[in-house]
């Protein structure tokens, strides 16, 4: 989700009232995916490199986390929403922890629509993470390092109990992951619109879905001639 900076500014407005409508589109593009059909979505909140903004606009995004949970959480529980939050939990305010907390146990039965927000997250540090973990399994005996293999690496991430992505979509005209799920979009389908996050909706969502379906997808192999 990207763009919500540049979409203020083009307005003469503050970053932060950017970051406002930007929860506007978050709010839109989870309906529009239950509503398509999908059964998983993973939008990037905060990244681990996000700390380098000013101490205002950071404290800005937090309350945002604050608001959309606050207002949204009971209705996220009636239509079969879960919650989950990946990234790193370390240094992150108390009332954060246990607004994430709070949502993930409050929806941990719903499977309509799988909603992972990624917040503190960046793609090498959850790798770095994981192989950390790994490492210490090693070294207290629980594993060997020849135990190690893709499949089992995978257990060790953030998203462990999630497939991994069929599609990736990065809006704002940008052409680069910025260090999002690296492993997990191995395969993915990238798909890059130039429109800013504040503006992304039902519409956007349904351009991206029709680009993924007309992809040949061949996951290193040769395509399939028609029948």
């Amino acid at each position: 989700m990207d763009g919500n900076g540049r979409w203020a500014r083009q307005r003469n407005r503050p970053r932060t009232f950017g970051h406002a409508e930007g929860v506007e589109a978050l709010r839109r593009t989870v309906e529009a995916a239950g509503d398509a059909g999908i059964e998983y979505l993973t939008v990037f909140g905060f990244s681990t490199e996000n700390w380098r903004r000013p101490a205002e606009e950071v404290n800005a995004l937090f309350d945002l986390l604050r608001l959309y949970v606050a207002r949204d959480l009971d209705k996220l529980v009636r239509e079969g929403v879960r919650v989950r939050v990946i990234g790193g939990r370390e240094g992150l305010q108390r009332d954060i922890a246990e607004i994430i907390q709070n949502a993930e146990a409050r929806t941990r039965h719903n499977s309509r629509l799988n909603l992972t927000i990624a917040f503190n997250y960046g793609g090498q540090d959850e790798i770095v993470r994981a192989a950390r973990r790994f490492a210490e399994d090693v070294a207290a005996g629980k594993l060997k390092a020849s135990d190690i293999d893709a499949r089992m690496f995978e257990s060790y991430l953030d998203t462990e109990e999630l497939p991994a992505a069929d599609l990736l979509i990065r809006t704002s005209g940008e052409f680069r992951l910025s260090n999002f799920m690296l492993w997990q979009s191995a395969y993915a389908e990238l798909v890059f619109l130039d429109v800013l996050w504040p503006d992304f909706g039902k519409e956007a969502l349904a351009e991206a879905l029709a680009i993924y379906r007309n992809r040949d997808r061949r996951y290193g192999g040769i395509a399939t001639e028609p029948a």
